[in-house]
């Protein structure tokens, strides 16, 4: 089926616990959308198995924000690639040498996975800062390690909606920001602090929108994702 380019930039986070319910959702939102999220809950539960069936339903972007040694991650990463996933990441507080490791261990050609990093979760906020060793305010971090990404050759960054001006000031062609963190008017924030509306993503620059909660644990899952995709085309038209 053909998306509309706004469904495209669509991901939709299938954080459960329960294998069955990661592949039902696969095949009732594969079609769908862009991309689906594989992340941690989802890995552990299936494993590499998993992963591979929900890349049948469409590409998957394989979220483990891996951050280990650079050989390790290296390690890590080719093994990633080999489940069929389309987008990998890593986290870039791992440094220079393992963000290299990890671009080096994924084949050069355009049919490789594209590699992303992590800059600053979106549970942490200007107060979460004071708790860790490491100053300033989010946007600064995030301005630091996406530098750092854009350096070693990575293909973009994930970064909350409140950071996009600044990654997109440092990027060109081709360079993606991958955003969580997206919430609708007046909904519960939850766990996230540093959030924005899709509308308001798409304004500030964002190439695929993150998307789990307010899809996938909606009354009417069909017509959240419908509302979405609506909200993202009326912003990319009027932007």
């Amino acid at each position: 089926m053909t998306r509309a380019p706004s469904a495209d930039r669509l991901c939709i986070a299938l954080d459960y616990a329960n294998a069955e319910e990661i592949r039902e959702a696969a095949a009732r939102f594969g079609p769908r959308v862009g991309w689906l999220k594989v992340g941690l809950e989802a890995f552990v539960s299936g494993g590499p198995a998993l992963v591979e069936e929900v890349a049948r339903h469409g590409r998957v972007f394989f979220d483990l924000k891996l951050h280990d040694i650079p050989n390790t991650v290296g390690r890590a990463v080719a093994a990633a690639a080999r489940t069929g996933a389309a987008m990998i990441n890593v986290h870039a507080a791992g440094g220079r040498a393992m963000l290299m490791a990890a671009r080096e261990a994924l084949a050069a050609g355009a049919d490789r996975p594209l590699l992303i990093a992590v800059t600053l979760l979106t549970s942490i906020d200007a107060r979460a800062l004071a708790d860790l060793p490491m100053s300033g305010h989010p946007e600064g971090i995030v301005r630091r390690f996406a530098s750092l990404a854009r350096e070693c050759g990575l293909d973009g960054v994930v970064c909350s909606p409140m950071e996009l001006p600044v990654v997109r000031s440092l990027g060109g062609s081709g360079w993606m920001a991958v955003v969580p963190g997206i919430r609708g008017a007046g909904s519960e924030a939850g766990d996230q602090k540093r959030h924005a509306t899709a509308a308001e993503a798409v304004r500030a620059g964002a190439d695929i929108l993150v998307v789990g909660r307010p899809i996938t644990a909606a009354t009417d899952p069909d017509a959240a994702l419908n509302n979405l995709i609506e909200e993202i085309e009326s912003a990319a038209s009027n932007g």
